[in-house]
């Protein structure tokens, strides 16, 4: 009796936690498609890029700040040939003339599967080079991939003052 008390009790834990976890992911799934509508209406130009890219992530909501050291985090959801395959979480460490707060939504596209791949395995890093471009009309008629990458950004709210360096870090995660 007590080995089955103690096994229905982890049953309902383990399944609290499950439910928690669909539940958010739901939420970010409906976040993002809300942001790439959002991306779509700034620049509808972007299409060619949700269209013709090999892979895409959206992270709908990214919260950022600092004062001197800072940081970014935020979650997402990972497209395969515009099918939905999983989710990408996003942090980031600066050093730097940095203070203030804001909240954005980021897509970062990739031009072929080899870059996509590489995301999946957790060894795709935002580096200096690669600088993201505003989400604004017209904007993405230029804008070109950098190491098979291209990154869009669109400021949600907040003020930040910014000259720092850093990384994104990205991580995969299967649906």
């Amino acid at each position: 009796m007590k080995k089955f008390l103690v096994s229905f009790i982890l049953s309902i834990f383990a399944f609290a936690v499950v439910a928690q976890t669909s539940k958010k992911d739901d939420q970010i799934i409906e976040d993002s498609q809300d942001a790439k509508e959002a991306f779509l209406k700034d620049d509808p130009d972007m299409a060619k890029f949700f269209d013709e890219s090999y892979a895409y992530i959206i992270l709908p909501n990214v919260g950022k700040g600092g004062l001197g050291i800072g940081g970014a985090a935020g979650n997402g959801v990972a497209y395969e040939k515009g099918e939905m395959i999983g989710f990408a979480k996003m942090t980031q460490v600066t050093i730097g003339f940095q203070a203030g707060g804001q909240v954005y939504s980021e897509v970062v596209f990739f031009e072929s599967e080899e870059e996509f791949d590489r995301f999946k395995e957790n060894k795709i890093e935002m580096a200096a080079q690669v600088s993201a471009v505003a989400a604004a009309s017209g904007a993405s008629l230029n804008a070109e991939y950098v190491d098979g990458v291209a990154v869009f950004t669109r400021t949600k709210g907040g003020l930040m003052y910014e000259a720092s360096v850093g990384g994104q870090q990205f991580k995969y995660r299967e649906k």
